[in-house]
């Protein structure tokens, strides 16, 4: 199984580095009244904060013993963040700062945590938002409400509950059928998470999310129209 997780996140990981993700991390050059200046990417803040916080939830069920290990994924925020090609790469590296914060977290249990945690619901979420825009176009009530929310829960659901079906995890403390109604409780968390700092993001700082454009999702109506 353990070949198979790092085939599915390696496969993963150098299909995003061949779109040259980090381009979207360098400074651009902006006309300013005061002449040409170069700009930081505004997507530097949300990376640095997900590397801080996020290795701390995946090492969790590690430090801390728990029946079943279950913690907050994390992925669907970063492809709303980030995009898909950043989100892969950064979420490898937080595997790795997970199994260094926790002595008890084997380099094998990263791999499948990448994979699991982070690769699989970061897809599952690509997928479901480009169906969703092209079924509903770009409306923001569903870019906050399906998207972020109901779709992050859909995602990390199917993927808890195929990691359950594959064997990856398995409690003989818990029974199978609560362990399904757990994931989908922790399902919701992260959607209710990743929903509200959308929200807040969409109205304070959209250039915080890779994924919204005003020009799409806050269309000016014609002229001559109030």
């Amino acid at each position: 199984m353990l070949i198979v997780e790092a085939a599915i996140s390696l496969i993963a990981l150098a299909i995003a580095l061949w779109f040259r993700p980090w381009r979207m991390l360098a400074s651009t050059r902006v006309r300013t009244p005061e002449g040409p200046q170069r700009r930081n990417s505004t997507l530097i803040s949300p990376l640095l904060a997900t590397l801080v916080i996020l290795p701390w939830l995946w090492a969790l069920p590690s430090l801390i013993h728990m029946p079943l290990p279950l913690q907050l994924s994390g992925a669907c925020w970063l492809v709303l963040s980030l995009g898909w090609p950043l989100a892969i790469p950064v979420l490898w590296i937080v595997a790795l700062c997970a199994a260094l914060l926790s002595p008890a977290m084997s380099w094998e249990e990263a791999v499948s945590a990448v994979t699991w945690l982070g690769v699989i619901p970061a897809t599952l979420a690509l997928l479901l938002g480009a169906l969703i825009r092209r079924f509903t176009g770009t409306r923001l009530f569903v870019y906050v409400l399906g998207r972020a929310f109901l779709g992050t829960v859909a995602c990390v659901f199917v993927t808890g509950a195929l990691a359950q079906w594959s064997g990856h995890v398995l409690s003989v403390e818990v029974d199978n059928g609560l362990s399904m109604v757990a994931r989908w409780l922790m399902a919701w968390s992260d959607g209710l998470l990743t929903g509200m700092l959308t929200a807040i993001f969409v109205a304070f700082k959209p250039e915080w999310l890779a994924t919204w454009s005003d020009r799409l999702y806050l269309p000016k109506p014609p002229s001559g129209e109030h």
